[in-house]
């Protein structure tokens, strides 16, 4: 079964055909929050497609398929099999198709419009020009055809207007009959499917208002005298009919192609597959499909080559440049036992590798399908929006409706043919497409400039929630330090019960145990230990002890080691080892303690530099009026001595991971919002408890799984560049709904005739399909602004 498995609940992401507006996203979201079994459910008016959180044992993927289909909309399972790039080139391949399509439809329609115009002109000449010359006609078009047009055509086609108006009249119905069938045949067929569905979109009022003109423009054709009998004159509009399906074509062809460019950053991703690998078989060299390496695999990497697949180095150097995954624009040095991401491009050096995750587990992959869950979601900011358009359309109908009747009472002059424009006008100008591609497009455009930068968001939610934070809590090993720990020096303040202890055999000791921690100032002991071949030993009783240390039996003797709390605890005596301790903790190095058989033995003093851009990235978020704080389970001299080196003015101190969420609540509780940021497996509670959780991506997988942003350079500067990325997203999403609403707002009393009594302007339906048209490419369009932003 396609999706994702938790131990509640089942993920189904299902594709959609047939939406074209925020209506329709209402419509279908409303259906499946409201199908038994369903937990939670978003639909994407962007990426086509409907997520649904479901419980399994009510309901399934197939039912939830046919109550997609019970809307009036298409809906089909994506294969088991299909990846995640796979699926991204299925997109990428319908949204190519919808282009041309729309594109080819938009021509020939625009053609025949033009063309239509022009044979209508005689039969404007007939009831128009006289109302032109009384200075009757509020249509500014029609003033300019009737003033200007018609008589330049008059003088260069006389043969035009000698034509029987009948022929004309005839002709226009069959080219407009021809281009409703062929060209707008979709907003028909999905109107009558939203209809019969006992619902409304934007297609209804396409094809209300153009159905209507080709309706009323038929009778005055085939039964001019029913008009003229009534003292209404027998004007047509198929002219009209035309050219506002053209227009409309025109404005969904650009936004089709505009929101082609939001998905820019994802294809690019998708792109960096390589299709082969160079793999060693035996002897022989053997260049393979990329999908045929498996596990283990030795591969061979030249200058200037894209690495296929993730592994590690067993052989040779190079450095590779791992920009397009995680924003580092410096090259970085590759030696043996080093990690190197698929995708990557190789610089000078060659290199072997062993080929160790693959597929769906590679970091690429895993990226991939990160983006298409983050663009795939919703910001909150979207029920707004969601609110408006389900009521909606019935709305405009209705308004439209009074319209007509306000004109056909008020009217001074041809109060039916100014009222059946004027409704039209309403019926056309209104678009709920802007409304519902206001905040889809940001997030869209957000996320994937996001992944330029090496920072990975997890959805709309954390997207609109991280502009908001007010105190950036961060961890410090690993976070603000390298997290890449070295032993500075050893000493021995005691003797074991065997006698003098050196301090060969107190790191002895001391690794041994550490081989069992995967802290990364036990990897700093483990490593300082084999690198002086010192001897480490089997251990049996491990006792890891959160916040603190650990201790095990070694070598016939009982040793803990951890902070000073831990042995003060025990009951373990450390005032010989508190002087050196505070000279190494007011140094910014981090002292370990030892206690051998019970009694204090000695300590190891491990440093951990920050990292050189950390200062610089602080003072940036501070710049940005926030507050930062260091939270950390060190020693208070050590965090302090790190703090003033890397300008952090507030230090907690000495906490256990439960410690540290309380702080946070401590923090949410005087009215923060709390972003955390950290690396290790101990900082996942508290990344899950603040509101945004930032993971250092070459942390824990744990600490990356429960976060909500992930920054793959691993730099400071990245939860600044969260932090901006979001307040500028907002902004874009405000713009995007405030000019989607106003839009709205404005034009449907304009087309309903609000300047006609002061400036006698009435708006033609063919005007009122060129704005709604381009409002909707407007937004996407601002949405777009977001790729070039300035984001240093």
């Amino acid at each position: 079964m396609p999706g994702l498995t938790t131990r509640d609940a089942e993920t189904v992401r299902i594709p959609i055909t047939g939406m074209t507006c925020a209506s329709c996203q209402s419509r279908v979201q409303k259906t499946l929050q409201t199908h038994p079994g369903v937990q939670d459910a978003t639909v994407n008016l962007m990426m086509h497609n409907a997520t649904v959180t479901f419980d399994a044992s009510a309901t399934n993927p197939a039912q939830l398929v046919d109550a997609i289909r019970q809307t009036g909309y298409g809906a089909e399972l994506a294969p088991e099999e299909q990846s995640a790039f796979a699926e991204q080139a299925a997109r990428d391949t319908a949204a190519d198709e919808e282009f041309v399509d729309l594109r080819r439809k938009a021509i020939v329609s625009g053609i025949a419009g033009v063309g239509s115009m022009i044979l209508a002109m005689p039969l404007m000449d007939a009831s128009g020009m006289a109302l032109h010359n009384s200075g009757q006609i509020a249509d500014p078009l029609m003033r300019w055809q009737t003033g200007t047009l018609s008589p330049a055509l008059r003088t260069a086609m006389p043969w035009l207007y000698a034509l029987p108006i009948s022929l004309l009249s005839y002709g226009l119905m069959v080219l407009t009959i021809a281009i409703m069938l062929w060209a707008g045949r979709h907003f028909y067929t999905r109107a009558w499917a939203s209809f019969t569905h006992h619902a409304a979109d934007m297609n209804t009022l396409i094809a209300v208002g153009t159905g209507a003109a080709f309706i009323y423009s038929l009778i005055a054709t085939v039964a001019p005298q029913f008009f003229m009998s009534r003292g209404v004159p027998a004007d047509v509009y198929y002219e009209a009919v035309i050219i506002i399906i053209a227009l409309i074509l025109t404005g969904n062809a650009f936004e089709s192609r505009a929101k082609r460019q939001t998905s820019t950053a994802l294809r690019a991703l998708v792109d960096l597959q390589p299709a082969t690998a160079r793999v060693l078989r035996g002897d022989a060299e053997v260049d393979v499909p990329v999908a045929s390496v498996i596990e283990g695999d030795t591969i061979l990497v030249r200058p200037g080559e894209r690495i296929p697949v993730d592994g590690e180095v067993v052989s040779g150097e190079s450095a590779v440049d791992e920009s397009m995954l995680t924003g580092e624009s410096m090259p970085v040095a590759k030696h043996t036992g080093d990690r190197v991401i698929g995708a990557t491009m190789n610089g000078t050096g060659a290199f072997r590798y062993r080929a160790t995750t693959l597929g769906a587990d590679s970091m690429l992959a895993q990226i991939v399908r990160l983006m298409r869950d983050a663009q795939g979601s919703r910001a909150p900011i979207q029920r707004l929006a969601d609110r408006v358009s389900g009521i909606f359309v019935p709305i405009v109908i209705s308004i439209a409706i009074a319209t007509f009747v306000i004109w056909f009472i008020a009217a001074d002059a041809a109060p039916a043919v100014r009222g059946f424009a004027a409704a039209v006008a309403v019926l056309i100008i209104a678009c709920p497409c802007a409304m519902g591609l206001a905040v889809p497009t940001a997030v869209m455009v957000a996320t994937g400039k996001g992944a330029q930068l090496g920072v990975l968001i997890k959805g709309g939610v954390a997207l609109q929630r991280t502009g908001d934070v007010t105190t950036v809590v961060l961890d410090k090993t690993g976070t603000v330090t390298e997290g890449k720990p070295t032993v500075t020096s050893v000493s021995v303040v005691s003797a074991d019960a065997a006698g003098a202890i050196s301090s060969d055999r107190l790191l002895s000791l001391v690794a041994s145990i550490e081989t069992m921690s995967e802290h990364p100032l036990a990897d700093a002991i483990v490593r300082y230990a084999r690198e002086r071949n010192i001897t480490v030993m089997p251990t049996t009783k491990f006792e890891s002890i959160t916040g603190g240390g650990a201790t095990a039996d070694v070598d016939g003797v009982s040793v803990l080691i951890g902070n000073q709390r831990l042995l003060t605890e025990r009951g373990i005596d450390t005032s010989a080892m508190t002087a050196e301790a505070g000279q190494r903790a007011a140094e910014g190095k981090t002292p370990i303690y030892v206690a051998i058989g019970g009694n204090a033995a000695g300590l190891i003093s491990v440093a951990d530099p920050i990292k050189p851009t950390s200062r610089a990235a602080i003072a940036r978020l501070r710049s940005m009026g926030l507050d930062v704080v260091m939270l950390t389970g060190d020693n208070v001299r050590t965090a302090n001595a790190i703090a003033g080196e890397a300008g952090v003015d507030r230090v907690v101190a000495d906490v256990l991971p439960d410690g540290k969420v309380a702080e946070i609540k401590r923090l949410q509780a005087a009215g923060s919002v709390v972003a955390m940021v950290g690396d290790g497996i101990n900082d996942t509670p508290a990344l899950a408890q603040a509101d945004i959780g930032i993971a250092i991506g070459s942390g824990s997988d744990i600490a990356v799984d429960a976060a909500d942003i992930v920054l793959m350079r691993g730099d400071l500067h990245g939860a600044a560049q969260a932090i901006e990325l979001s307040r500028r997203t907002m902004r874009t999403m405000k713009q995007n709904l405030f000019w989607a609403f106003v839009y709205n707002v404005v034009g449907i009393p304009i087309a309903a005739g609000l300047l006609y009594p002061s400036t006698g302007i009435l708006l033609s339906p063919i005007l009122a399909s060129g704005a709604m048209a381009f409002s909707s490419v407007s937004v996407v369009t601002n949405s777009l602004r977001l790729r070039g932003a300035r984001i240093e």
